[in-house]
């Protein structure tokens, strides 16, 4: 039986864990703000910040740290893989 893959958006995702960028929900002008920062999908991503509400959100995609709004970090559908980097 296929495993189920669980999409969520990146603000879910726990400090340390991985995942892969499923989507970008929003305009087309977000789209192409997150774009314009390396985001976009298949991008490998890492949730880096502790879960802290409604405040920034600072992932790592490959050697570049970038800190996200709230908002815009729940526009980001990425697809769990599990795995947590130190």
């Amino acid at each position: 039986m296929p495993k189920e893959v669980e999409l969520v958006p990146l603000t879910q995702l726990e400090s340390g864990e991985t995942g892969i960028v499923t989507d970008i929900l929003g305009s087309q002008e977000t789209v192409k703000r997150l774009q314009a920062m390396g985001i976009s999908p298949g991008v490998n991503i890492c949730k880096i910040s502790a879960m802290i509400l409604h405040g920034p959100v600072v992932i790592r995609i490959k050697n570049t740290e970038l800190a996200l709004g709230f908002r815009m970090a729940s526009k980001i559908l990425v697809r769990k893989d599990g795995r947590f980097e130190n």
